[in-house]
């Protein structure tokens, strides 16, 4: 079997965050397959298979790469095939890069002096907030070479920062009402768009890289209802973590003067990403690069929201790899370029090698 047809059977195994335990079973049967010791499924979903190095007592390498997609499981997963390209929803993000974890068992067993740690996680997407990586990093803690976190439409870009996220559940309650009978009483939907208003009003800067998305809006009974409560949901990024605090403090302080005796205004937080990240002269940032640049593929180092948020925030060494090109990531026409994916998993089985056994 090829990489490309692994990640096909996966894609076609839905796997929205939360709900990611038929896609965890098919990869831990095929850990176990490959005769890889450890295999294991623990509480949250993560999956864990080792392979044995050749040294006793010597740190492992982690690699990782996360099990969820971003799609309801009525999501049709159709694939299609067209002009050098696959296109199927979480084809590239991330069951191809599940499918890489397999791509280098296949070209490195009993090859390497150090163990492996092979770990397919859970809850990177959307309100997972990090919850599978949170956990691996828990276990493993800092006595490790570091994590490699594989991503499928990364190819040519090394990330070596991460970006900090908050996110919010902001909801308004009122009395509601008649549209027509109690017109001019509050509606909830109403106060929650002049919230909004506001908010997406704030002057975001370019540099520090700043940004701000109302993702998901829900409210109201009727027409002709003046509603009692309606929610949204607020994403909050920036490169820089004071600058995020300051965004943070701009936000809470719109929503506390948006309250008042009729309308009630409440935030909850629902997602927090801490920022971290490892220098660009690092040994192991300069090996993922060599190991790129060595397949003719220029290389960009970048900055991202990804699993490597957590071993970076903690001051473990991460880098977050791809393996193809590719775009429309989480829509139904995602999709990946087929011909670079031999040049991405050779970059990703050097890079393995050579930061368990050397260059």
């Amino acid at each position: 079997m090829n990489i490309l047809d692994l990640a096909i059977q996966i894609q076609q195994i839905p796997a929205p965050t939360f709900e990611e335990k038929r896609r965890g079973e098919f990869v831990r049967d095929l850990f176990e397959k490959e005769e890889l010791k450890d295999v294991s499924i623990d509480s949250i979903g993560n999956v864990y298979a080792r392979m044995a190095g050749k040294k006793k007592n010597v740190k492992p390498l982690i690699v990782t790469a996360h099990l969820d997609t971003v799609f309801p499981f009525s999501t049709q997963l159709q694939v299609r095939e067209e002009a050098g390209k696959v296109i199927a929803p979480g084809i590239g993000d991330n069951s191809l890069g599940v499918a890489a974890l397999f791509g280098i068992i296949w070209s490195l067993k009993n090859k390497l002096s150090h163990d492996v740690w092979f770990v397919a996680d859970v809850g990177e997407e959307g309100l997972g907030d990090l919850r599978g990586m949170r956990e691996v990093v828990k276990r493993f803690g800092k006595d490790v070479i570091g994590y490699l976190v594989i991503e499928g439409m990364a190819l040519g870009h090394v990330y070596h920062r991460a970006i900090g996220v908050k996110r919010y559940r902001i909801t308004a309650k009122t009395a509601g009402g008649h549209s027509w009978s109690d017109y001019g009483s509050p509606s909830a939907v109403h106060e929650l768009a002049h919230v909004i208003t506001k908010l997406t009003a704030l002057r975001l800067p370019k540099e520090p890289r700043t940004t701000m998305n109302v993702g998901v809006i829900q409210g109201g009974t009727g027409v002709n209802v003046l509603a009692s409560e309606a929610k949204c949901e607020l994403d909050l990024r920036s490169e820089d973590p004071k600058m995020l605090s300051k965004l943070v403090n701009q936000v809470e302080e719109i929503l506390i003067h948006a309250d008042r005796a009729d309308v009630k205004i409440m935030a909850e937080v629902i997602g927090e990403r801490p920022a971290g990240e490892i220098s660009s002269e690092h040994e192991f940032i300069k090996l993922g690069v060599r190991c790129v640049e060595e397949q003719d593929v220029r290389v960009t180092l970048t900055s991202g929201s990804t699993d490597a948020n957590i071993p970076l925030s903690q001051n473990i060494p991460a880098v977050v790899l791809g393996i193809t090109t590719g775009g429309g990531a989480h829509t139904v026409n995602e999709f990946i370029d087929i011909e670079p994916i031999e040049n991405g998993m050779a970059s990703l089985v050097r890079f393995v090698e050579r930061a368990v056994n050397g260059e």
